[in-house]
């Protein structure tokens, strides 16, 4: 947590191994074990700040195609939807299956709604660790809270999450295990 310029993203970055440019020291530990980039990449997920989508296809569409795309040939094909449905539900995107994604502030899904679409694109790929990028900026307080109830889904499958946030409501900073 903290303001714009702080660190949090170049933070959570270096954390999550995405980190390209400038140099980095010191180790990275999960559980108390050193992190390996290359398995570390097949268990997390990241969502960044600015949702990225295809305007033209359906939700459940890019969820189709992420999974394809992330999970292990070895997951059957109804396997794959049977988690993708899992995840539709998780995140509230059920009602929104056969929507159109569209171009933001012009047509389709609203904020909020591409907010969660972000996370599920991510969730398909049936990471253990979960790093997202400033989930609520951009929201009022409703959509904000709705979003942090899709994060509060994805923890209590076990998931761990991390979380920046730029400057948070009380009821959203209540909603965080630890800040």
């Amino acid at each position: 947590m903290g303001v714009t310029g702080a660190g949090k993203t170049t933070l959570m970055d270096v954390l999550a191994g995405r980190k390209t440019g400038g140099y980095t020291e010191g180790t990275i530990r999960i559980s108390g074990y050193p992190k390996k980039s290359e398995t570390f990449a097949r268990i997390s997920g990241y969502c960044e700040q600015n949702d990225i989508h295809s305007p033209n296809v359906t939700v459940h569409e890019s969820l189709i195609y992420s999974a394809w795309l992330r999970l292990p040939k070895e997951v059957d094909s109804k396997s794959r939807e049977m988690f993708i449905e899992e995840v539709m539900e998780l995140v509230e995107l059920t009602s929104l299956r056969n929507a159109l994604v569209g171009l933001p502030k012009v047509s389709g899904l609203s904020t909020e709604q591409r907010k969660r679409l972000t996370i599920a694109v991510e969730l398909v790929a049936n990471p253990s660790i979960i790093f997202m990028d400033e989930p609520t900026s951009g929201l009022d307080a409703r959509a904000a809270a709705i979003v942090m109830r899709t994060i509060r889904n994805t923890v209590d499958t076990g998931r761990t999450v991390v979380c920046t946030i730029h400057q948070p409501s009380i009821d959203i900073l209540d909603s965080f295990d630890e800040v």
